[in-house]
């Protein structure tokens, strides 16, 4: 695996047992696994009692480190012998390359379902539907009587299919397709070049 130069060097403060008891390096090994995991960002995550005598300088470095680490090889898939030489290339012991190795399998599904889910494209629109309706009255004046549009696109990413729905007046809705004009000459303009 090829890491830039930082992430190697956060590694070999990881490996380094006068920064990181092996107490410590199980914790943090743990809570990487658990940052990438987690839902929302937590950044009491680093908090915790068992790495508070850590300089947070050092503390952040590695924990970035190990979770750049964690996604690289788990987008390629690695498998014992090649996380093993290249923890063994930054000086990581026999010890920490099983503790590191095991916490890696734990959580090798889960992340490999994670890295599945992020989208490689935006939604695209398929289909687009509308409706002019008219607002008579609303609860705040007795006559409104304005115009406006109802519109659904449909959209898929990935296979799975998502409407959205939203209204506009007309002067919103002309506003839109200019914009889409504009988007559209962009476009063209740039797969000219």
């Amino acid at each position: 695996m090829e890491l830039s130069e930082s992430v190697q060097r956060g590694l070999q403060s990881l490996a380094d047992p006068s920064s990181f008891e092996q107490s410590s390096f199980q914790v943090l090994a743990e809570v990487s696994f658990r940052s990438l995991l987690s839902s929302h960002a937590d950044p009491a995550v680093l908090d915790l009692p068992e790495l508070k005598h850590i300089d947070q300088i050092l503390l952040k470095q590695t924990h970035t480190a190990a979770t750049t680490f964690i996604l690289e090889a788990v987008k390629q898939n690695a498998d014992k012998s090649t996380i093993s030489s290249c923890l063994e290339e930054l000086t990581f012991s026999a010890e920490r390359i099983e503790t590191f190795y095991s916490t890696y399998q734990k959580h090798k599904n889960e992340l490999e379902r994670l890295l599945a889910s992020i989208g490689r494209s935006p939604p695209h629109v398929t289909d687009a539907s509308w409706s002019l309706q008219y607002h008579m009255k609303n609860a705040q004046v007795d006559k409104v009587n304005e115009p406006f549009y109802s519109i659904s696109l449909n959209t898929e990413n990935n296979g799975s299919t998502e409407d959205i729905n939203f209204t506009c007046t007309m002067e919103q809705l002309q506003d839109l397709v200019g914009k889409l004009k504009d988007a559209a000459k962009s476009v063209e303009k740039a797969s000219q070049m």
